[in-house]
């Protein structure tokens, strides 16, 4: 058999144009490809739940890959060692009450495992805007992040979803996005982000958990962002909160939706 590039190229644009028309209408939209959005992701599709998560960068994982100072280790606590099994990662006891985990593995092996379940991942593509409706957000406004960074004039497209759930970590871009454009008010002590505390991984991660919530109508706070708008202390290279607070968001949401 003969390869003809005209017909390699027709399967892709054909084949991803569709992917990306299904992604247009959804239960949930997860803003951030890193370890809290996909666990999140993996347990929305498991649940039957039409959902699709948005990657400014060309990789998944965020800083999972590069573990604490690009040791590729990660270090994750009792409470959240249950995921990486039910995940089938392999985690090793350093000491009582600390878990060690290959951090190549661990995303990789959830990237797969979110895809397998259900969940449509797309990279290389930014958000710059959200659409609100009385004062719920109900969708997102969409470009390729090479237009975002070459700083084209080029328009973008929407897509629609019952919920919204910003995973976008230190920057809460979603979260900032609402705050500075819709006049929203977020469901914090001020109404708007508060911003991350200096590190204290053992408040930080009891506080990722608990602060991954609805920020405001239609949108949630989902791992790290959770702590940026709500206030909680940066954890460092322990990831157990990332994972817990990924299963945590996607548990509400199931009951919401």
């Amino acid at each position: 058999m003969q390869l003809d590039e005209i017909k390699i190229s027709k399967a892709i644009i054909e084949s991803y144009s569709r992917k990306l028309i299904e992604a247009l209408d959804v239960d949930v939209a997860i803003v951030g490809a890193g370890p809290a959005g996909m666990v999140c992701g993996y347990y929305l599709a498991k649940a039957g739940k039409k959902v699709v998560l948005f990657e400014r960068k060309l990789s998944v994982g965020g800083g999972m890959w590069g573990g604490g100072i690009m040791f590729n280790e990660i270090v994750v606590q009792d409470k959240a060692k249950g995921i990486l099994d039910e995940f089938g990662i392999k985690s090793r006891r350093y000491e009582a009450g600390y878990y060690l985990a290959d951090s190549i593995e661990s995303v990789s092996t959830i990237c797969s495992k979110a895809v397998k379940a259900g969940l449509k991942i797309f990279n290389l593509m930014s958000v710059e805007d959200v659409m609100v409706r009385s004062r719920k957000v109900v969708g997102l406004v969409l470009n390729w992040t090479a237009v975002e960074m070459a700083n084209l004039h080029v328009d973008p497209i929407t897509m629609r979803a019952k919920v919204v759930v910003d995973a976008t970590g230190h920057p809460a871009e979603v979260a900032r996005i609402i705050e500075r454009k819709s006049g929203i008010r977020l469901k914090t002590k001020t109404g708007k982000t508060l911003g991350e505390g200096s590190m204290w991984a053992e408040v930080g991660e009891e506080t990722i958990v608990q602060n991954s919530k609805e920020v405001c109508s239609g949108l949630y706070a989902c791992g790290m962002c959770a702590n940026a708008v709500f206030g909680g202390p940066r954890m460092g290279p322990i990831f157990g909160g990332m994972l817990l607070a990924g299963k945590k968001v996607a548990k509400d949401l199931i009951k919401k939706l």
